[in-house]
């Protein structure tokens, strides 16, 4: 599949509005595109994946995903827009490519006479409060029968994360009596108490080994502007390369929240998300052959990582699993998202060499173990 047919496919999957747990009609497009490539056992599965599969049913088999969703609810989406090389507009990277890579996959092993059998999914969930669910179901149908869990991204080209980035998720409510501005003056503030919080919270020190980081992604509450809110939230996200690391700063986290409570302040910390570490070693065959794929296809510059992807859950389990990126990318998870076009040829030989390598790797009788 060239490259221009990629970038079209990307316009074209990016338009389609896919805001987590509304996946609907992304999925539906997906199910049309297996269904004209002639895979089988074509599906849509009780938490919104979309699946197909290339060849007889059996074991082992490989299954290869992309998740379907965005961070942009559907009033926000803008149609991308392609400038020389590159193209712009919110989740054309992040995951509009990576899904046309899946299916222009689809569209090619069938010919490719691969011994293995090939599962081909887009996934739900793996956005923001998705918390990986999509993938997660995945993992509880196919659990060892699938000898290897490959992931796309879009971006991120150069890149193999054979690691999960643990990450945990909190919300943050204090609730007050409320009032009048004027009338009830000098009374708790629910947004004036979460401020206070937030501003404890982005003073707390952080390591810079292991890579550790905290954001407050929303805040929300008040009624009026001329009334003191009765309620106010934030939400968190926190992330660390050392599963300890991140479980002490959401004990901290948490700490410092309650230090603000008194008797007509009331602050309530719940976990909202949580998405696993885990990981397989750096010497690992199904690495070297992400490794061997990228340089075969003129990739010099290569890394072994972490990142928060759908790789983390098959990790996180022991399953051997890692993401790749098609092309490189810049200002993800904002509306100038973009990426280049040129190196999306590479990219994409890449993850279909990898496809191959990694089947090739199934058949073997003794294959290597996949510690945690």
């Amino acid at each position: 599949m060239d490259t221009e047919e990629l970038v079209a496919l990307a316009l074209t999957i990016q338009c389609i509005p896919s805001p987590t747990f509304d996946e609907h009609d992304r999925a539906e497009f997906v199910r049309g595109e297996f269904a004209r490539a002639g895979l089988k056992d074509i599906q849509i599965d009780p938490t919104g994946n979309a699946l197909g599969r290339i060849g007889d049913p059996g074991e082992p088999a490989l299954l290869v995903s992309a998740h379907m969703d965005s961070i942009f609810a559907r009033d926000a989406l803008r149609p991308a827009q392609r400038t020389g090389n590159r193209l712009r507009g919110p989740g054309i990277g992040d995951n509009a490519l990576g899904l046309a890579a899946l299916v222009g996959l689809a569209r090619e092993l069938p010919r490719m006479s691969l011994q293995t059998p090939v599962w081909l999914a887009g996934t739900v969930g793996e956005e923001g409060l998705g918390n990986l669910r999509g993938m997660r179901a995945l993992v509880e149908r196919f659990g060892s029968q699938v000898s290897a869990y490959l992931v796309i991204e879009g971006m991120s080209l150069g890149s193999v994360y054979h690691r999960g980035l643990p990450a945990r998720r909190l919300r943050i409510t204090v609730t007050t009596p409320g009032g009048h501005s004027w009338t009830h003056a000098g009374q708790p503030s629910a947004t004036h108490e979460l401020v206070r919080i937030a501003e404890r919270l982005i003073r707390l020190p952080l390591p810079a080994r292991p890579r550790t980081t905290l954001n407050i992604g929303l805040l929300e509450g008040g009624t009026a502007i001329n009334a003191i809110a009765a309620q106010a939230s934030m939400e968190l996200d926190l992330r660390s390369e050392d599963e300890t690391v991140v479980a002490a700063l959401e004990a901290s986290v948490v700490q410092h929240a309650a230090a603000v409570a008194i008797p007509d302040v009331q602050v309530h910390c719940k976990s909202i998300g949580l998405r696993p570490g885990g990981g397989i070693p750096s010497d690992h065959p199904l690495v070297d052959a992400a490794l061997r794929s990228l340089q075969a296809s003129g990739i010099e510059e290569v890394h072994l990582g972490a990142g928060s992807t759908d790789a983390s859950l098959p990790l996180s389990q022991g399953h051997a699993s890692v993401c790749v990126g098609v092309t490189r990318g810049s200002r993800a998870h904002t509306l100038d998202e973009e990426i280049e076009v040129e190196p999306i040829a590479q990219g994409y030989a890449a993850l279909r060499r990898l496809v191959q390598e990694a089947a090739s790797l199934a058949r073997q009788p003794n294959p290597a173990p996949h510690p945690r």
